[in-house]
């Protein structure tokens, strides 16, 4: 962070401009102008404010962070809430969301949306949100599940830092916002569709990117693919599991009729992986052929989560997703184990077991993974899991909603997405009237993968909350070989972007179609 300093030299030719910039900051930001919030339910103990002048180079803004305690279950949370000058703001709120366990992003991020003119505010729940870990929080003894906290990650800190985040903003520009927005990708997802179910009122727009909805159930089905592993006693090298992947890319590639490196349908690529067993592969100065193991492996993860007896528990990888997420091991030479990923893990081992000493996530059987699974489900569906299909009040609100979710998804099974969709839906077929969904071929968890990544996908809510201009198609691009950019508009579920001739690279040559046939 830059504050204002002396300059000298040539600097000195800034002066006036940023002594205008930090008066103009310091006029408004400062406890004693804004207020303190009230906040039903809590009891603020502290607020602070900082003028930030030229903060990343060019960006002036006052930075308000208020703490407060819901009393009787001693938390205390900070909400941050990052205001642009008067002169700038552009008479917009919007909450940010987080990722894995952290509930908020960083400054950086914050700021990004600031220099657009937003009014931004985050919450930390009452956690380190530097820390993408659950650990220091999730117990508050062994065998004890940190329930406040855990509550406050869940839903309570979203609606609390919305609530303080527009009367900081209403009491700084003494005006209230004229709309409210949220954005967030991942647990930022999730964020989002717990506040368009449980809060329905409080934002007019909001973009849930790769949303984590289904948390009960799928942060247990990420720990399959290595449950799988540790049955089999197998971790073979990335390199190996690459091998059957690229095959899988070359049998279904052309699905769509584009040869382009991306499985654009991966629902209907019927690939068998055991039928690579035995391939030749080579990585460096290693090679080998693939096991029937790793084949196995693959197979499963892609085939998602079953019971003992076989029976569905949840979706599975889609077959061009990297194996960096749910399906890696970390080798030495040859000499491989397996690498869970930690969300999964810490949620199993936390808030699932408590942390009981005696636990061995590497050594249960298929029967303990399914009660564990049970159980997850059992006890915490109903707190986090945003997988509520009644999205009616905010409907009636007025709102609108945009999801997107890369069918690459390494971390995040895309079908979950899909199955929720599909059962708003089904509940309310006129649905895309306020809440609209576009799978993005060939994208990882995010963002990455070699697909092209919606790049516009927050303006274009903007424009539908504001304009009335609903999305028929999600602008998106990559950069191919290295130099070309790749564009093509993704399509509102259950239309699919259809190639109808001509530059395979250009958004023209597609138009959406019920098939890609």
């Amino acid at each position: 962070m830059q504050y204002l300093t002396a300059l000298g030299g040539t600097a000195a030719l800034l002066l006036p401009a940023l002594v205008s910039a930090a008066s103009d900051v310091n006029a408004t930001c400062s406890p004693d102008v804004i207020p303190t919030p009230e906040l039903f339910g809590g009891q603020i103990l502290s607020l602070t404010a900082t003028s930030l002048i030229n903060y990343g180079g060019n960006i002036s803004l006052c930075n308000i962070t208020v703490q407060y305690t819901h009393p009787g279950q001693d938390d205390k949370i900070n909400v941050y809430v990052f205001l642009p000058l008067v002169e700038n703001w552009n008479e917009r709120f919007l909450g940010s969301g987080g990722g894995g366990y952290r509930m908020r992003s960083a400054d950086s991020v914050l700021v990004e949306n600031v220099a657009k003119g937003y009014a931004v505010a985050a919450t930390d729940a009452g956690h380190d949100w530097t820390v993408d870990s659950s650990e220091s929080w999730a117990l508050l003894s062994p065998g004890n599940v940190n329930a406040p906290l855990l509550n406050n990650f869940a839903a309570v800190a979203l609606e609390d830092a919305t609530i303080l985040g527009k009367a900081i903003t209403t009491s700084f520009y003494a005006q209230e916002p004229k709309y409210s927005y949220w954005s967030g990708c991942s647990t930022g997802g999730r964020q989002g569709l717990m506040l368009a179910q449980r809060f329905p009122t409080l934002y007019d727009g909001i973009l849930a990117t790769a949303p984590a909805i289904n948390w009960a159930k799928f942060l247990v089905a990420e720990y399959w693919p290595q449950f799988v592993m540790d049955q089999l006693g197998v971790y073979p090298t990335p390199c190996e599991f690459n091998a059957t992947i690229t095959a899988a890319i070359e049998a279904c590639d052309g699905l769509d009729g584009v040869e382009d490196g991306i499985i654009a349908d991966p629902t209907n690529c019927d690939f068998d992986p055991l039928s690579t067993v035995g391939r030749q592969f080579t990585c460096g100065d290693a090679s080998g052929t693939v096991s029937e193991e790793a084949a196995t492996i693959l197979q499963k993860a892609w085939e998602g989560a079953r019971t003992k007896d076989g029976n569905f528990s949840w979706y599975g990888l889609s077959p061009d997703a990297s194996i960096s997420g749910l399906v890696n091991t970390t080798c030495s030479g040859t000499d491989c184990t397996g690498t869970p990923f930690y969300i999964s893990q810490e949620w199993i081992e936390f808030f699932i077991k408590r942390g009981d000493p005696n636990f061995d996530i590497a050594n249960i059987s298929h029967a303990e993974y399914d009660a564990i699974f049970h159980r997850s489900v059992n006890q915490y569906k109903s707190i986090m899991s945003t997988d509520d299909p009644d999205l009616s009040g905010f409907k009636e609100s007025g709102g609108k909603m945009i999801t997107w979710h890369g069918l690459a998804d390494q971390l995040i099974f895309p079908e979950g997405t899909t199955d929720y969709y599909e059962k708003v839906l089904e509940l309310d077929p006129a649905a895309p009237d306020f809440y609209r969904y576009f799978k993005a071929p060939g994208v990882g968890h995010c963002r990455g993968g070699v697909g092209p990544i919606p790049t516009k996908a927050f303006d274009s809510l903007v424009a539908w909350v504001e304009e009335g201009v609903a999305p028929e198609t999600l602008p998106a691009s990559t950069t191919v070989n290295g130099n070309a950019t790749r564009e093509l508009s993704l399509c509102p579920y259950p239309l699919v972007a259809a190639y109808k001739g001509g530059d395979i690279l250009k958004a023209s040559s597609y138009e959406c179609s019920a098939s890609f046939k």
